[in-house]
């Protein structure tokens, strides 16, 4: 029974590996695929189990090489918090601190950058004294009374964008901007918007990851997107800075988005779990603002993203032209909806169409589609609101969440591989 048991769990492995080959060589250096003549089951197993393997190595050692490249990069301004996440250098975090453990800290070379309180979040922004590691100085100011004390770690894009552009036509993203308000955390964004506001020195600037997400959710061009007509506020959290897309800067963009009324953000950016970031999420939703984020493409043994991950936050992975789920779709603590990040093109900063592929892209194909039943806040209707998105869904199984949504926003798709 114990020998059946292993093998139905091993066919069942090999069929999943065997569906994602396809996806997997769109996103990973060329493995050997499996296919031809065979020699038996077991061979078949053993090699896509082995395949795998492989890609879930590959995808764990590109996050790493990624980390290690941006801080090799930025000397002075990125570096790694004690958990190894990017962060800005030489900067930490303290939530609420008291007056007598910020004079402490002063005390030790400590210098505050910045006093700041977000939908009632109040955090303090702290130079590191010349010598001190992020590690020490986040021990050091615990030993001093800090309650809650972090670094400012950096949140990255969770999605690729093909930098050659494909032409189309039509004009079906292109009427009148009166749909529902929708807010979006991202890089700068080329038009498309009702109101842009920058988080980062250099920001607003314009970004084909911004740009792209925007259409998704609006429509331009042919890409009708989800919510054809909405009135998209932009927060761009990166502008030139190499440091940009940290947790502060996140913090406020959010704050400014609640406080403009929007019903729905849509944040295509991973990272760590931050305290402080945490704590203006949860006092956004309870303001009725529901918040949709990616759960990135750093595979399914990754650690789990946020903000996808924090309690309430709608967590989205997503799926190809054929409904599956892409290979490198990543990892969150919960899962509540799939919908397509492949096989199709979203707007460029030039006007044109380009493939997209990552969870990224289904993030804000939900947003706008939940914004189109909730476009105000109003906690008493987010039940409701959600009930409807899941009456539409198209069940699937367990690996998206509750089910497939938006399936036919997008009416372009295109076979593409993005290197």
């Amino acid at each position: 029974m114990k020998t059946t048991v292993v093998l139905i769990v091993r066919l069942f492995v090999a069929l999943a590996c065997f569906q994602a080959s396809a996806g997997m060589a769109q996103l990973l250096p060329t493995a050997p695929v499996v296919g031809g003549v065979l020699g038996s089951v077991d061979g078949l197993i053993d090699r896509t189990v082995d395949q795998a393997s492989r890609t879930t190595r590959d995808l764990a050692d590109a996050r790493l090489s990624r980390i290690a490249a941006l801080v090799r990069a930025n000397p002075g301004r990125v570096v790694r918090d004690p958990d190894g996440f990017p962060a800005r250098a030489g900067e930490v975090v303290l939530g609420d601190p008291g007056e007598a453990v910020l004079v402490a800290a002063s005390g030790r070379g400590f210098v505050v950058l910045e006093r700041q309180e977000t939908l009632g979040i109040g955090y303090v922004r702290l130079s590191v004294p010349p010598g001190l590691s992020l590690k020490s100085a986040i021990g050091l100011l615990r030993r001093l009374g800090a309650q809650e004390v972090s670094a400012d770690q950096l949140y990255a894009a969770s999605g690729a964008v093909k930098a050659q552009a494909v032409q189309t036509a039509g004009n079906a993203g292109n009427g009148p901007r009166i749909g529902p308000r929708i807010g979006m955390i991202d890089g700068g964004v080329q038009g498309l918007t009702a109101l842009q506001r920058g988080f980062a020195s250099g920001a607003p600037r314009a970004s084909l990851h911004g740009t792209a997400v925007a259409s998704l959710i609006g429509g331009a061009g042919r890409i009708r997107g989800a919510a054809p007509g909405a009135r998209i506020l932009a927060a761009d959290v990166y502008g030139n800075d190499p440091a940009g897309g940290n947790a502060t800067a996140i913090a406020k963009a959010l704050g400014w988005l609640v406080g403009e009324g929007v019903s729905v953000v849509t944040i295509s950016l991973v990272g760590p779990p931050n305290p402080i970031l945490g704590r203006v999420v949860a006092a956004a939703q309870a303001r009725g603002t529901i918040i949709v984020a990616a759960v990135g493409n750093d595979g399914a043994a990754s650690p789990p993203s946020y903000p996808a991950s924090y309690p309430g936050v709608i967590a989205v992975t997503a799926t190809d032209s054929r409904k599956r789920i892409l290979i490198e779709a990543g990892n969150a603590t919960h899962l509540d909806y799939a919908a397509p990040g492949a096989d199709m093109l979203a707007s460029d900063t030039g006007g044109g169409a380009v493939p997209v592929r990552g969870t990224s892209f289904a993030a804000p194909l939900v947003a706008g589609t939940i914004a189109r039943l909730y476009p105000v806040q109003d906690s008493a209707r987010r039940g409701a609101a959600l009930a409807s998105v899941d009456a539409g869904a198209e069940r699937l199984g367990r690996r998206y969440g509750r089910g497939l949504v938006c399936a036919d926003c997008n009416p372009i798709n295109v076979s593409v591989r993005i290197t």
